[in-house]
């Protein structure tokens, strides 16, 4: 009997299987790229102790000049999601309401990945007081009860900018302005400046205006420390120009402004400069030529980090120092915040493969975001700031061996060479990213 040869009947059946398998899967669906905004008041409504200068200390806030917003968009590449919430805030929330807050968004609208940012406004609220005695309970329970004001209000933009995705286009620019900023600390000349003013424009299918992200650097301080009400400072000026002129919801995110202030130069006060600036924006975005992205695609990474103090404030007599400078229960926060060293969180995005966000929870000198934007090789790099929890000051070497106002011990408690490390580990996971490493 002739042997049977098996070799084209196995041939034809893997054939056949293979064309059974492929009949019974519909072709993968076509990456989706979306995007919606939202926004809230989140001014208190109560007296509180107010951020930003200490020799308030713990005097209450008496009114408002102009509202504190919360304003939000939020993108889908594909089936991931992304909320960008720009605050009129000092800095972003707490550790513990930032958790709470992701936690809702995740549970409530199926949002992962989040850069939520305060403005820097030195007329917003104490964030660091908490339900303890000694640290806020009993002597600041308006501000206890205005977090969970806050938290529902960051939540309420975030789940209603979730409800408004729709199929949208992007585009991105930025531009130099000149006077516009300056560089408050460095002796050194050339004094280094970022005079980069970033802008991503997000559009319906249809064209209409969806959002329009702001990037920029400069110290929100145009509104007189004395004066107790709660302002937006020259940010919210800025949004409403954009809004009036342009369309669309206007989301401020600070950039590395640790060493810089704005320079209003003819501008008298922060209305006319708010409303400058925002007239740039406009210009900017008005320039760009949004489409819709070939291959839609979101990638994030995010680490606290954890380094070593260079103050010890469970020393009682730098603890009553700082008391005194501030408030005691505002130091008590810190203390047991920085008790293990200083854990501040770095949070990088890639979207669509040439856009990237890199957000750090502090005050870092604007060298760090000029040489990482230098370095990354991509289309466009937008720096946050005050990003995702609040670690004070972020000097460079340079800066820290030159000391002063930022650069010192004081108010940059984090070991020296810690923005460095930061933005080399951000610059890393950017190429590997891309495959590139």
């Amino acid at each position: 009997m002739t042997p049977m040869n098996t070799r084209p009947f196995c041939i034809a059946a893997l054939a056949l299987g293979l064309a059974l398998l492929l009949g019974t899967h519909a072709p993968a669906a076509e990456a989706v790229f979306l995007a919606g905004a939202s926004q809230r008041d989140v001014t208190p409504q109560e007296p509180v102790p107010m951020w930003g200068y200490g020799a308030r200390h713990d005097l209450l806030s008496k009114g408002t000049l102009d509202p504190l917003m919360a304003s939000v968009v939020v993108i889908q590449a594909g089936d991931k999601k992304l909320a960008i919430v720009g605050l009129d805030l000092g800095r972003s929330p707490s550790e513990r309401s930032l958790q709470h807050i992701r936690e809702r968004i995740t549970t409530d609208a199926g949002i992962e990945h989040s850069f939520i940012a305060g403005s820097h406004t030195h007329h917003g609220p104490v964030l660091e007081l908490s339900d303890e005695k000694g640290k806020g309970q009993g002597k600041f329970d308006a501000s206890i009860r205005y977090y969970k004001q806050l938290e529902d209000g960051i939540v309420d933009a975030i789940v209603e900018a979730n409800r408004n995705l729709v199929p949208a286009k992007i585009a991105s620019g930025s531009t130099t302005l000149e006077g516009f900023n300056r560089n408050r600390h460095t002796k050194l000349l050339p004094k280094p400046v970022d005079s980069l003013l970033a802008v991503m424009r997000l559009d319906s299918i249809e064209g209409k205006p969806i959002a329009v992200l702001v990037n920029f650097a400069g110290h929100p301080t145009s509104v007189a420390g004395e004066i107790l009400q709660f302002s937006a400072d020259y940010v919210g000026a800025m949004r409403v120009q954009i809004e009036q002129d342009f369309g669309g919801q206007a989301i401020f995110m600070q950039g590395a402004c640790g060493d810089l202030s704005i320079d209003r130069g003819e501008r008298k006060d922060y209305i006319g400069f708010g409303q400058a600036l925002g007239g740039e924006v406009v210009k900017l975005a008005s320039a760009l030529e949004p489409s819709v992205p070939e291959k839609p695609s979101l990638e994030v990474r995010e680490k606290q980090f954890q380094f070593e103090s260079r103050t010890n404030l469970n020393n009682p007599v730098t603890r009553v120092a700082y008391s005194i400078a501030f408030f005691p229960e505002l130091v008590a926060n810190f203390a047991d915040e920085y008790a293990d060293g200083i854990k501040p969180r770095l949070t990088v995005a890639l979207l669509n493969g040439d856009t990237a966000f890199v957000g750090g929870s502090g005050e870092f000198f604007c060298q760090h975001a000029i040489r990482l934007r230098e370095r990354a090789q991509v289309k466009q790099l937008f720096f946050f700031g005050y990003n995702n929890g609040y670690h004070q000051y972020f000097p460079t070497i340079e800066a820290a061996a030159q000391g002063g106002y930022g650069a010192d011990s004081q108010v940059a408690p984090v070991e020296v060479g810690a923005g460095e490390k930061l933005m080399n580990t951000a610059l890393t996971w950017l190429f590997e990213m891309r495959g590139k490493l």
